[in-house]
């Protein structure tokens, strides 16, 4: 199927773009600055700031080729200069922060954005050339840039301009992961820095929406990222394994599960509907960390059949002290009331990590629900056959 002529592809492309810029540039400062913060969709598309002053405010532009231009009537760079002129006339610009440009456009020889770079720099060249298109042009889409530009004094525009920094060539999106690799290179094995890296965008990605959606926007502290770096680091270890942010607190419709096998064994002991939901939640999180840990590589499957093996023999240790004290002639209430002791224990007590330092409390308990959909553990001493009746009992109404 073709793209709609509607699509919006582009442009979350765009936002994309910027949201990847926004880290690849924070990790890039955070080396030499861990107090760096960065803001996004305030004064500009990026913002870094220190003490609350912004320090480098940043138009991100991102094409998807190379086929954009930047001369001197480059509606990109007339854009940006509307933008920037506001900030100037609002009094921004005026505690000396950094107007960066970042587009992956590239700059012709002897234009405007040409000496505005950091190389072959001279603003007052680039002044007299925009100055002439400013004065010359009859683009309609510039109109108001161009207005708002010739309205500055001589010395407001050069002020202006020696602020200024374009930064073009810049990486296209597919770039951006090749440089967060690259500057993620030593925090983890090699082998693992594909996985590192979506781990980390993942926390990335969150950090931004919440930044957002926030009446007042947060900025993103350098401090946060740091922290989580440090975190990453310890769980791709190779005595660890890393938990997926959105799977700690990730909540299903209960519902959709109560025919499951697992949830019926809870129901055999009459275990209450707030704690099955409870159960539901550790085995949809175990599942799907699992699966993703397998997907990413992080884990074999001969990994999770030693898991499960050591699972059952714990389990089988409390299931077969239960069997031996209950005796032949115990009561259901009593067979009952030993089999929520066993549950009690995979709730609260069972530490069984998947790896010595994988201490996340869902991966145990849902891995036993897992097992216990497969009717490989149980918590009432006669689960298997209460099971199987209730199972034919099902088929026959059915």
């Amino acid at each position: 199927m073709q793209q709609s002529k509607h699509s919006a592809a582009p442009s979350l492309l765009g936002y994309l773009y910027q949201c990847r810029i926004g880290l690849l540039e924070t990790l890039r400062r955070l080396k030499a600055d861990p107090c760096v913060t960065l803001a996004i969709e305030t004064l500009d598309d990026v913002v870094f700031e220190k003490e609350g002053v912004p320090v480098e405010i940043i138009q991100v532009k991102h094409h998807i080729n190379r086929k954009a231009n930047l001369t001197d009537g480059s509606t990109d760079l007339w854009k940006t200069i509307r933008i920037w002129c506001d900030l100037y006339r609002g009094g921004v610009t005026q505690n000396g922060p950094v107007l960066c440009m970042m587009t992956t456009a590239k700059a012709p020889e002897d234009s405007a954005a040409y000496y505005l770079r950091t190389e072959n720099r001279n603003f007052v060249k680039a002044e007299k050339l925009l100055l002439q298109t400013a004065q010359t042009s009859g683009s309609e889409t510039n109109k108001d840039a161009y207005a708002v530009f010739l309205e500055l004094s001589p010395e407001s525009r050069q002020e202006l301009l020696e602020s200024v920094i374009i930064l073009d060539q810049g990486p296209l999106n597919e770039d951006i992961d090749r440089l967060l690799r690259e500057e993620l290179w030593s925090a983890c094995h090699r082998s693992k820095i594909e996985q590192f890296l979506v781990y980390l965008e993942g926390w990335w990605f969150k950090c931004v929406l919440k930044h957002l959606l926030s009446d007042k926007p947060i900025p993103i502290l350098g401090e946060e990222l740091d922290s989580k770096l440090n975190e990453l680091r310890e769980q791709f270890k190779s005595d660890a394994l890393p938990i997926h942010d959105d799977l700690k607190t990730a909540r299903v419709d209960d519902q959709f599960y109560q025919d499951y096998i697992f949830v019926q064994q809870l129901k055999l002991i009459d275990i209450g509907s707030k704690r099955i939901a409870s159960a539901i939640n550790n085995y949809y999180r175990a599942f799907e960390q699992r699966s993703r840990w397998v997907r990413e590589e992080l884990l074999l499957v001969g990994d999770l059949e030693y898991y499960e093996q050591r699972l059952i023999e714990e389990w089988e240790i409390h299931f077969e002290t239960m069997r031996e004290n209950l005796g032949k002639h115990a009561v259901d209430s009593e067979k009952i009331k030993a089999a929520r002791i066993i549950y009690d224990w995979v709730e609260k007590e069972a530490d069984i990590p998947i790896r010595p330092r994988c201490n996340e409390p869902f991966i145990t308990r849902g891995s036993y629900h897992m097992l216990a959909d497969k009717q490989e553990v149980g918590w009432h001493v006669e689960f298997r056959s209460r099971l199987a009746e209730l199972l034919e009992g099902k088929e026959m109404l059915e």
